[in-house]
């Protein structure tokens, strides 16, 4: 902007300060005007961003902290074609790749004949364990992966841990060892009393909707052209042309709106399945829709975690030190982030070897598995320690909040269990540990907002609260959540609170601080990835539920105004307070503390002694 009022300035003949700039209109006196587009030139803009302009003052917004309606809507809610699923190119195939029965399973023999025969079957397309199909038509597509799928034979071997003691595989699993962050005590502290306590997430999927989808276009010339819903394109073209063979400059990739994904699902998967089936027939597009069952067994997961923490605590119960320990794996398996291409395909032409994840992105960047394990409330001293383990049996990447829910929903439950053990209400106790004034805010908002403090106990009905600040440095949340516990866990009502410095479009946050809390609450309550030890088993929607639209609780958002601070960005503030303030309940309803996720009836029976 300061750019072009500064060219306007010198075009109209007057100084900058006496122009006003709206809607893309440059004004001055005595009715002078001019427009961005008049002025644009690209050259203006090829020059170093100095970062000296100075910024429009608050008090002259005029879009800024309003609620702007989104323009997609109208097409979601009246079913309008604007997904890559329903995309229709001229002269489209369509393709279905068909996955091993398990992990590193090795295509031992293959019959064509019978899916080749179908009416509308165009080819079958092999490449080392990689397999698929194209036809003239989706129906026909789907039935020759289906008879394809019937005439491969594949020699398996188990590659899988028992489920039912994921989390003593994980902690004695190979793993990298080192100290995100350590504060030592100012002075000698003298502890009275010690409490340890161990949690524990499962591997979660992401459970879009929609499953992923793509399709592609080989020329003849051997350029390639890809529709993606990809969460990062340019990666994608890169990475396409290295496990390709091609240069960049015969790529092409265009983005399409695709099912909701928070973190790396399928999508680039799938963009790699649909080159390698366009491939086989050049010049004419393919598109291809994953099924149900791959979408929740074969895109990256969430990475299943151990959270252990300990604390020492003076005569009242207060936190002197802190412990927190974690064994989890890599969030970083997005293409780009691998020592190998990070696609199922390319894994298959390899032979099935498995894809290996990447590191640990530093603390202080946000943090990967260690993401909100460095407390944020004023504790004398602290230790956080991460095992990143080198090796997961099933593939992860990144997943909405990454760390931050483990992490958060750990040591929020472990908060309440010391205030718990020392006869402390469970705000008080926060507050007494946190000197952050918009920290406090937030917890009194959310507690107010719920109406903490005049509470009335009522059977298998319970209320608990979970605090964070997201990575430490984003926005600030608060999450009290309301829970009846019957036959099963229902979350009746959140009230969250949430600083997010000055909000730019307060119903956006809203949006997305109330889907935050929403998965948090499928993950709490009910999503766990089961397996055997050949494959993952939980394929259906009956196998892995989520929650359900007339199971979503009622949600009340607070903005704290943020006037006068800058945007700390909402991110995915509400993941690990909404998990924390559901477990806390649970507790406070039933006396049962679980620390092992999700929180369906049958883990609250493991919990409860006896």
């Amino acid at each position: 902007r300061a750019i072009y009022v500064d060219v306007a300035a010198a075009k109209l003949a007057v100084v900058p300060d006496e122009l006003d700039v709206a809607d893309g209109e440059i004004t001055g006196p005595n009715g002078v005007a001019t427009s961005y587009w008049e002025l644009a030139d690209d050259s203006l803009l090829d020059r170093a961003a100095t970062g000296e302009a100075a910024p429009k003052p608050e008090s002259a917004y005029g879009v800024v902290g309003t609620d702007v309606a989104r323009l997609d809507l109208p097409d979601k809610l009246t079913g309008r074609p604007r997904y890559l699923h329903d995309l229709v190119l001229d002269g489209q195939l369509y393709g279905r790749v068909v996955r091993p029965p398990s992990r590193g399973a090795k295509l031992r023999d293959l019959d064509t004949g019978p899916t080749l025969a179908l009416p509308g079957a165009v080819t079958v397309v092999r490449d080392g364990e990689f397999l698929g199909v194209i036809a003239e038509r989706e129906g026909v597509a789907v039935r020759a992966a289906e008879r394809l799928r019937a005439d491969a034979r594949w020699d398996e071997r188990s590659t899988l841990p028992d489920e039912d003691d994921l989390p003593g595989f994980l902690v004695s699993a190979a793993a990298e060892t080192s100290v995100l962050a350590s504060k030592e005590a100012g002075e000698p502290v003298i502890s009275t009393r010690t409490h340890t306590a161990r949690y524990h997430r499962p591997y979660l999927a992401h459970g879009s909707i929609g499953p992923s989808a793509a399709a592609a276009l080989s020329h003849p010339d051997g350029r390639l052209e890809v529709w993606s819903h990809s969460q990062g394109v340019h990666v994608l073209r890169r990475e396409l042309a290295s496990a390709l063979g091609l240069s960049v400059d015969q790529l092409v990739v265009r983005h399409v709106e695709g099912a909701g994904c928070y973190g790396h699902n399928g999508a680039d998967d799938a963009a790699m399945d649909a080159a390698l089936l366009a491939r086989a027939v050049p010049g004419r597009p393919v598109h291809l829709v994953w099924s149900r069952a791959d979408e929740l067994a074969w895109a990256p997961f969430g990475p299943a975690a151990v959270v252990e923490i300990g604390a020492d605590c003076g005569e009242d119960g207060g936190v002197l030190g802190w412990r927190h320990e974690i064994w989890s794996g890599s969030y970083m398996g997005r293409p780009g982030t691998t020592p190998t291409p990070a696609f199922l395909a390319a894994a298959d032409r390899a032979g099935g070897e498995p894809i290996r994840a990447g590191g640990e992105p530093p603390v202080e960047w946000g943090g990967g598995t260690g993401r909100n394990s460095v407390p944020g409330y004023d504790f004398p001293s602290y230790r956080v320690i991460n095992h990143l383990l080198t090796e997961m049996p099933l593939r992860t990447s990144a997943l909405r909040s990454l760390g931050a829910f483990v992490n958060v929903f750990a040591a929020e439950s472990f908060l309440d269990e010391l205030a718990v053990a020392a006869g402390r209400d469970p705000v008080e106790f926060r507050l007494a540990h946190l000197s952050d004034p918009r920290g406090r805010a937030v917890l009194e908002a959310a507690a107010l907002r719920a109406g903490w403090a005049t509470w009335a106990p009522r059977e298998a009905v319970g209320r608990g609260i979970g605090y964070a600040r997201y990575k430490n440095a984003a926005a600030y949340c608060a999450v009290v959540a309301e829970v009846e516990a019957v036959e099963e866990v229902r979350v009746r009502r959140l009230a969250i609170a949430v600083d997010a410095g000055l909000i730019i479009n307060p119903d956006g946050a809203a949006n997305q601080i109330e889907g935050g809390a929403i998965q948090a609450t499928s993950w709490t309550l009910k999503e766990r990835v089961r397996f055997d030890e050949f494959n993952v088993t939980s394929d259906t929607w009956e196998t892995y539920p989520i929650l359900r639209f007339s199971e979503v609780p009622a949600i009340d958002v607070e903005l704290i105004a943020g006037q006068g601070n800058p945007p700390l960005g909402i991110g995915e503030c509400a993941q690990g307070p909404t998990a924390a303030a559901i477990a806390n309940a649970v507790y406070d309803a039933l006396g049962v503390r679980v620390r092992s996720l999700p929180l369906t009836a049958e883990q609250l029976i493991a919990a409860m002694p006896g």
